[in-house]
């Protein structure tokens, strides 16, 4: 079973960036389909980006050429690149991982966009 924890969310200016982070331990990381995720308060938790286990990648159409998902499987870590950061992107944002139907979670790192 793998575990994952985010790091990275904070307190940032409409149009700045940050880089999230989730480092899995305890599985054959190489071989999980990685995903981020977000929900804002009273929504429910919506797909932002994925990444497969060959490198394929996906996006939300909200972030399309606003956010990039990698991965670095030499370091067990998929990342999530956010730049022009907009308020309707505040939200708790999480890391998925995902291998023959089980799907496993982080606890979440908040990401507040605010002037």
């Amino acid at each position: 079973q793998v575990q994952l924890v985010e790091s990275g969310g904070g307190l940032v200016q409409p149009g700045g960036s940050l880089r999230l982070s989730c480092a899995a331990s305890g599985g054959s990381f190489r071989l999980y389909d990685m995903g981020w995720y977000r929900q804002a308060p009273g929504k429910q938790r919506d797909l932002v980006a994925t990444i497969t286990r060959s490198g394929n990648t996906n996006y939300a159409d909200s972030v399309k050429g606003r956010f990039t998902i990698s991965r670095d499987n030499a370091k067990n870590t998929v990342y999530l690149q956010m730049n022009s950061l907009k308020p309707e992107d505040t939200a708790i944002y999480f890391c998925n991982a995902g291998l023959y139907g089980n799907l496993y979670w982080g606890q979440g790192t908040q990401v507040t966009v605010s002037s």
